[in-house]
């Protein structure tokens, strides 16, 4: 994706997540100066295979795997301290060097526990699908104008009487609720303690960090979590995440303007799979969907939960493509399919017996459409051991054309496998 005239290229999820992001940007990091994190928070799982090494990354840029790169937590990110000096650790403790590396936005805002007592309460309500891990409710008051950033924890006794506000709102919030469990006061003030001593150095303006490294030529991978299909205005409201996974979101979250952005990437499985609550249309037959699940490996890399699983939905994709605007496609899991004799595509939906292209705006009509299939011949033939198109069979590749075609963006990159040498470019 980079080239003398491509400085910018972000990396976004064009399904519902889980698409494989984090092997696609850490193949792409090889070649770049900075790897940014523009959303989301510690309820993303991107996972990489080194040789026999498995990485599981959290909040950190997938980057991390290259010496070169620096790697960034932007603004729009929702930090939880606690996991991210754990994930640190873990990434220390596997010798990877990430000693000066890491900038955190001094804008981004902080997870709290509180956060994550009122999380729990609300999807008791709720039944949205989340992880519990606070996100929700730290987008809330960084909307609500009521957040801890990691600029406040410069003046600590400031940090500590804001916090006190907050934990005494949480707490009527979770009395309100029902809940059994109250946040403590005390808790967080230890808290920002022992956490601003490591997190302060790593602090920094990451918004003009990444405007002079574009001013000077150097490579930027912006990296998002989660897929296009949980944008909180773009998604399957409600049953989204609580920030903007789209490429738009790249240019707020990272700190640069838009007119930066050279190249959008989207990954895509060449099935569909989704985590959490919300529609699936093109969900598999139980069978299916249990053999699909288990041969693509489809638990959640943070949650561990099982993912429901289907057919290529070529509606969503084409969605993704246009409020997206990418400019390529990198389809993942391929060989996922190499057992299967035929393989169903949704071409489209049906509504009320008529043809619909589009994606409907409001959940109780996309809980209404049928997908419309095509039935593709499989090729029931090993894919791993491909390293170019030309060594997939035949009937492969044409299953890769019609994705192309239906989805309405050149295919840039193919995916056989979880090792980084088992991905083909496709010029």
């Amino acid at each position: 994706m980079f080239n003398p005239k491509t400085h910018c290229v972000v990396v976004v999820g064009a399904q519902w997540g889980d698409e494989g992001k984090g092997k696609l940007v850490d193949v792409l990091a090889e070649r770049a100066d900075y790897v940014v994190r523009y959303q989301g928070g510690a309820n993303a799982g991107h996972t990489v295979w080194i040789g026999e090494a498995q990485f599981i990354l959290h909040q950190i840029p997938s980057g991390i795997l290259h010496d070169q790169t620096t790697c960034i937590v932007g603004n729009g990110v929702v930090l939880d301290p606690e996991t991210f000096f754990t994930e640190l650790d873990a990434l220390t403790a596997k010798g990877v060097n990430t000693r000066g590396r890491i900038v955190l936005s001094d804008r981004a805002h902080l997870v709290l526990p509180y956060h994550k007592l009122l999380d729990k309460a609300h999807e008791k309500s709720q039944n949205i699908g989340t992880t519990g891990r606070g996100i929700g409710p730290a987008y809330e008051d960084k909307i609500g104008r009521r957040g801890v950033r990691i600029g406040d924890l410069r003046h600590l006794a400031s940090a500590k009487a804001l916090l006190s506000e907050r934990v005494a709102r949480a707490n009527q919030l979770l009395a309100m609720m029902g809940s059994s469990e109250l946040a403590s006061e005390r808790e967080h003030h230890d808290l920002l303690e022992r956490i601003a001593p490591r997190l302060l150095p790593m602090a920094g303006d990451a918004g003009c960090i990444v405007h002079k490294a574009l001013k000077e030529g150097r490579r930027v991978l912006l990296e998002g979590a989660q897929g296009a299909l949980l944008d909180v205005d773009h998604g399957t409201y409600p049953f989204v995440t609580s920030s903007n996974t789209t490429a738009g979101g790249a240019a707020i979250g990272a700190g640069v303007g838009p007119t930066a952005i050279d190249e959008v990437l989207g990954v895509v499985k060449a099935y569909t799979t989704r985590v959490g609550n919300g529609p699936l249309p093109t969900q598999a037959e139980p069978g299916v969907e249990e053999e699909l699940r288990k041969l693509g490996g489809e638990f959640g890399a943070t949650t561990g939960r099982p993912r429901r699983c289907g057919w290529f939905d070529a509606t969503v994709v084409r969605y993704s493509v246009r409020i997206n605007g990418l400019t390529g496609l990198a389809v993942t899991k391929l060989d996922v399919l190499d057992t299967f004799a035929e393989i169903p595509v949704g071409t489209d939906y049906a509504l009320d017996g008529d043809p619909c292209q589009e994606m409907p705006s409001d959940i109780r009509t996309l809980e209404r459409v049928k997908p419309r299939y095509e039935l593709l011949p499989g090729w029931r033939k090993p894919t791993t051991g491909a390293r170019k198109l030309a060594d997939l069979p035949p009937e492969a590749r044409a299953y890769l054309d019609r994705l192309q075609d239906l989805s309405g963006a050149p295919i840039r990159f193919v995916s056989v496998g979880t090792r980084r040498d088992q991905i083909i470019g496709v010029s």
